[in-house]
């Protein structure tokens, strides 16, 4: 695929409280099934918010390698804020991005999004998915998405080709 033939890239933005899709949770059902739940309440809901926002885009399937390119905003907490007057100033010491630890991790971040967009039809399988750019910023809650097809690279394909390929394309 030339660069001419390739797809326009998916931009979307999906508000509310990004959730990371975390760690499973086997419970054993009355029926003696074991069942697995959600550790973390919020992914259904973040998930299912970009799976309407990538169908309600309408745009084509991706059937190669893509980009992915997620930036989180997430909502500052009311503890970096000064009080009375000066309610609206940030203290000298708010930290400039989100990184409390134990939250909010941006792996955990990436899958949610990531199995929101399979859900919506942006792609045949998350697989495709061969390069991953993220970031965590403070904002109105949120994710921008930018989903790119990368063109196939003919030098990079015989730069990367076994010995046993190129000598059999040599004869």
């Amino acid at each position: 695929m030339t660069m001419s033939e390739l797809p326009p890239p998916l931009r979307l933005t999906v508000r509310g409280k990004p959730a990371p899709q975390g760690s499973k949770t086997a419970l054993r059902g009355k029926n003696g099934r074991v069942n697995l739940v959600e550790s973390s309440k919020g992914v259904g809901p973040w998930r299912e918010a970009v799976r309407a926002e990538t169908q309600r885009s309408g745009a084509p399937v991706f059937t190669g390698p893509v980009t992915v390119t997620l930036e989180f905003f997430m909502r500052r907490p009311q503890s970096h804020y000064r009080s009375g007057r000066n309610a609206h100033l940030l203290k000298d010491d708010a930290p400039a991005y989100p990184c409390a630890f134990g939250r909010d991790d941006i792996d955990k971040l990436c899958r949610a999004v990531l199995d929101g967009l399979t859900a919506g039809g942006a792609w045949l399988d998350d697989a495709q998915a061969v390069q991953l750019h993220a970031a965590k910023s403070y904002g109105p809650p949120g994710c921008d998405i930018t989903v790119r097809a990368l063109a196939r690279d003919a030098a990079h394909d015989t730069a990367h080709a076994s010995p046993e390929t190129t000598a059999k394309e040599a004869i």
